[in-house]
């Protein structure tokens, strides 16, 4: 039987890790503060937001959260990202997405400010993550990487399947593998014989955003699979773009739908918030 990665658990184990720096900068007069910007009510924006701000509570990380209507306009957004890149008290800045489609995303998040880029979405972090400089990593590509290294699996050498090619998981995830000394193979909407492209793949990662896409005839016998996947069935239940069923008495390791990847994203994003606060007091010379 598969081993089931437990998400929920090393999702705290590394909110652990993240509390006891906080922690250590605290005892150094640093603080750490993170800055959420909602527009609008989105149900599942609401319920992320409020993940964040519980995570921050328990490490130790001050939450500032700033709720806008979703009829604000781009440049009073823009304005509130300007003030926030200004105060010198706050180290990360995250707008929750989706925004209202009167408002640019790519404009937002290039107005952020790279050394508070909590999110890793900046242009400057995605460069940074193509030519192996430092800098914030997406949370949810940092994430998987931690499940999979945390759970007893090695990627050097491995052959690495990403199914998604999508700037926040897909691309991300991809240069990590290939960070790690994966041979990646990354397969999208337009990939001939996907089938044969996945069942090649010690490790398979799956963000296509369909449901149940993945079933066994496309993994191989013994892969670790990774779904990122999160949608609602007929029956209004939780499941990925991995039919768990079919897939598990196959493979040697697999994510959950709910519990795998979702707790990891928060988790990546508190270690990007103390790293922002210590680079922060670095440059400053507080540290």
């Amino acid at each position: 039987m598969a081993l089931r990665i437990d998400g929920k658990a090393i999702s705290q184990i590394i909110k652990d890790e993240v509390k006891e720096e906080v922690a250590e900068l605290k005892k150094r007069g640093v603080d750490v503060c993170l800055a959420v910007i909602q527009v609008g009510d989105d149900p599942a924006s609401s319920v992320y937001v409020g993940n964040k701000k519980k995570a921050c509570e328990y490490t130790g990380i001050r939450s500032e959260a700033y709720n806008l209507p979703e009829s604000v306009s781009e440049e009073e957004l823009l304005a509130l990202v300007d003030r926030l890149n200004n105060d010198s008290a706050v180290n990360g800045i995250l707008v929750q997405l989706p925004l209202p489609a009167h408002i640019s995303e790519s404009r937002v998040i290039e107005a952020i400010s790279p050394e508070k880029d909590a999110d890793g979405f900046h242009i400057q972090s995605a460069g940074a993550l193509m030519t192996g400089e430092r800098g914030f990593l997406p949370c949810t590509p940092a994430g998987i990487i931690e499940l999979i290294k945390r759970s007893g699996t090695s990627i050097e050498g491995k052959e690495c399947v990403v199914v998604g090619r999508s700037n926040i998981v897909g691309k991300p995830a991809a240069m990590l593998l290939l960070r790690e000394n994966g041979t990646v193979t990354i397969c999208h909407s337009k990939t001939k014989n996907l089938r044969e492209v996945t069942k090649r793949a010690d490790i398979l990662v799956v963000a296509v955003g369909k449901p149940k896409l993945i079933d066994a005839s496309y993994v191989k016998e013994g892969a670790v699979v990774i779904d990122v996947g999160i949608h609602r069935n007929s029956e209004n239940k939780l499941c990925g773009d991995v039919d768990f069923d079919s897939v598990s008495p196959i493979v040697s390791a697999i994510t959950p739908v709910p519990g795998g990847v979702g707790p990891m994203t928060v988790a990546m994003l508190m270690k990007n918030c103390a790293e922002a606060a210590r680079l922060g007091a670095e440059k400053t010379g507080k540290l």
